[in-house]
């Protein structure tokens, strides 16, 4: 079985279909892999040996864990690697994002000061009772006594 190829399968998708498999719009898509790129080049002028995953197929990666919710695991089965190449390339897309500074959240300060009123949603998460059968250890052992000879 040969390795997916990402970019033959995300050239010719639309608008819509970016929208439905990423998350993302097409134009959103583009700029991280160019800052993607940018960052990938910066490293590789220090040498070293090449990634598994190419720069496109890391961000494709990115997204199937965070927007897909998809075990490590099961997206290594994709991509014919070990689960440990798919973290390492989750972690490099992170930073590289992070350190560009073009995605990051505004920070909880700037919302407040530019007077958004924050919504507070309250979930009760709390267990559930559930009725199990009770165990009556004097049948167990007096079955287990009377089948040993």
């Amino acid at each position: 079985m040969l390795r997916m190829d990402t970019e033959k399968r995300i050239k010719n998708l639309s608008e819509e279909r970016y929208q439905a498999v990423f998350g993302v719009k097409k134009a959103t898509f583009d700029a991280m892999l160019l800052i993607l790129e940018t960052s990938y080049a910066q490293m590789r002028k220090r040498g070293g040996r090449k990634r598994f995953l190419g720069v496109l197929d890391m961000l494709v990666v990115w997204f199937a864990y965070y927007h897909d919710y998809r075990t490590m695991e099961n997206i290594a089965f994709d991509y014919l690697c070990h689960k440990q190449r798919v973290s390492e390339a989750v972690n490099w897309v992170e930073k590289a994002l992070v350190k560009d500074g073009s995605f990051a959240l505004p920070s909880k300060r700037s919302l407040v000061k530019d007077g958004t009123e924050l919504v507070i949603a309250i979930v009760d998460a709390t267990e559930c009772e559930t009725q199990r059968p009770k165990k009556n250890n004097a049948k167990a052992t007096r079955g287990n006594k009377n089948a040993t000879p």
